[in-house]
């Protein structure tokens, strides 16, 4: 039985349920696959989905220093194929343009990848256009296959427009999981047709539908739950929260839960402290999807302050959203990305401009005051996201390219 490869940064990753979805759908719809991982998982948990995949997974060193051994055995392999002239060409022209140890290491993961992927293989699929695909695209010219990608958000949006041209260039096609992402994307390809929107959309199935007794919390007395679920980086906006938090009319009664890791999450912490803000405050830490989905249905509003960072990175379609909405849950967030595709603000949730603490503090205001509104929101979002953001048509469409060439 043939199978693809599917490439990833990091597996298991708390982070990324929409790829492990996206594995076990594919699993589910007859496709056989190998998870091939840049590094192995520094989460302390695993979410559900990940117990259910079947496959095997290969780990490649995340460091040459990691296993030296094995490196130099795939280069001296590499170094004896014949598509190694070839492969290696197009890792000096991105030298040429990248000169620097993260290009190397990333040659020197792809003679490992190639080197010791199975017979079976037919075809190399790379979630993310940057470190993973790189990886993946040396292996494939290495070991003659084709190779295809998703791309996301921090792979396009940091990486630089000479690379991502070349990699779509070279691939037999790609998909991702945003309209903004595809126009961009399209811009840069010689031949636009080879990207496709895909959404990844969410399995429902394990979401509860939502509560049909609904919140009356107004802030006037027990506390209304506020939650976010996100990395603590910078993209996610929770300085900005924070800041809007600390705006609040004293005489309003409110709880904040952050669930997540990330390296700021101690500066968080700390601003919160100068700020007052710690007796109001839960930080979690990083959550198994199941205590996410009990921490929502316990909540009244669900906010995801989402904006630019510095470096250009930034959220695509966060399936938090799409989780909290699916539950009922109003979401408050922001005109970033691809966040007014999901929302439909003044209908479905509140959208403000990325990176505006007094906007984001006026509508907090209003929604913590205003629990008939919440309802309403929550409602609407949850019946258009159940009916427009499904997983099964992206999987099908996945499921249908793949068997091609298989």
């Amino acid at each position: 039985m043939s199978r693809i490869a599917v490439v990833v940064k990091g597996y298991p990753r708390l982070s990324e349920t929409f790829i492990a979805q996206e594995m076990l759908g594919l699993e589910r719809r007859g496709i056989d696959i190998l998870i091939v991982a840049l590094r192995k998982p520094y989460d302390p948990y695993i979410h559900e989905l990940h117990r259910q995949i079947k496959a095997e997974v290969m780990y490649l060193p995340e460091y040459v220093k990691d296993d030296p051994a094995r490196v130099a055995r795939a280069k001296k392999w590499a170094e004896q194929q014949p598509t190694y002239a070839e492969a290696k060409a197009l890792f000096d022209a991105d030298f040429a343009q990248q000169p620097n140890r993260d290009r190397q290491r990333r040659w020197a993961q792809g003679c490992v990848f190639a080197h010791e992927l199975p017979d079976d293989i037919k075809w190399i699929y790379t979630h993310y256009l940057h470190t993973p695909c790189s990886a993946a695209r040396y292996a494939a010219h290495l070991s003659g296959r084709n190779w295809s990608f998703s791309a996301h958000a921090k792979d396009i949006w940091t990486s630089p427009d000479w690379d991502l041209r070349t990699k779509i260039d070279d691939a037999a096609w790609g998909v991702t999981c945003t309209a903004v992402n595809v126009k961009h994307l399209k811009g840069l390809a010689k031949d636009p047709d080879k990207v496709e929107l895909l959404y990844h959309g969410l399995d429902f199935s394990g979401f509860p539908e939502p509560d049909q007794t609904p919140s009356v919390r107004d802030g006037a007395g027990d506390p209304v739950r506020l939650v976010s679920v996100g990395r603590a980086v910078e993209k996610k906006g929770y300085d900005d929260l924070l800041a809007a938090l600390s705006a609040l009319p004293n005489d309003l009664n409110w709880h904040f839960t952050h669930i997540g890791g990330g390296e700021l999450s101690d500066a968080l912490k700390t601003e919160a402290d100068k700020r007052g803000l710690s007796d109001k405050i839960t930080w979690r830490g990083a959550q198994p999807r199941e205590e996410v989905i009990a921490t929502c249905q316990q909540s009244d509003l669900f906010v995801l302050p989402s904006k630019l960072a510095r470096t250009g990175d930034r959220d695509g379609l966060p399936n938090v959203l799409m989780e909290a909405q699916s539950m009922g849950l109003c979401c408050l967030s922001t005109k970033v990305s691809a966040i007014p595709e999901l929302i439909i603000d003044g209908e479905t949730g509140v959208l403000v401009e990325p990176g505006a603490p007094d906007e984001l503090e006026t509508a907090l205001s209003g929604l913590i005051q205003d629990p008939k509104r919440r309802d309403t929101l929550g409602l609407a979002a949850s019946k258009r996201v159940r009916s427009t953001f499904s997983t099964d048509p992206g999987l099908d469409r996945l499921a249908e390219k793949f068997r091609k060439v298989l």
